[in-house]
């Protein structure tokens, strides 16, 4: 027979954002992959609903991948925002839109 769910919504869990502790029946689930619907073998990171409000909502198909490929030597902030515009550019095209 299946659980009752009301015991795991009085679980406290933090937001990842901001530190805030708060009942799980309160936060939002983050999945940093960003397909929270697939949801086998994952552990879910959460955000309280204000942070949650504050994110983007927009698709990031293959950022954690290449957010790795860039992050592997672990270069300082000013080498990895290099690096990280490079990869975009070069995976994806300027980020400059052509004139009409």
């Amino acid at each position: 027979m299946w659980s009752s769910r009301s015991n795991r919504d009085r679980k406290t869990v933090v937001c990842i954002a901001c530190g805030t502790s708060l009942l799980r029946s309160e936060a939002r689930e983050y999945d940093k992959e960003g397909n929270r619907w697939d949801r086998h073998g994952k552990e879910f990171e959460f955000l309280c609903k204000e942070c949650y409000r504050g994110l983007c909502h927009q698709p990031r198909d293959e950022l954690e991948s290449l957010l790795v490929d860039i992050e592997r030597d672990g270069p300082d902030r000013d080498a990895f925002l290099q690096r990280y515009f490079g990869a975009v550019e070069e995976r994806y095209g300027s980020p400059e839109e052509p004139e009409s």
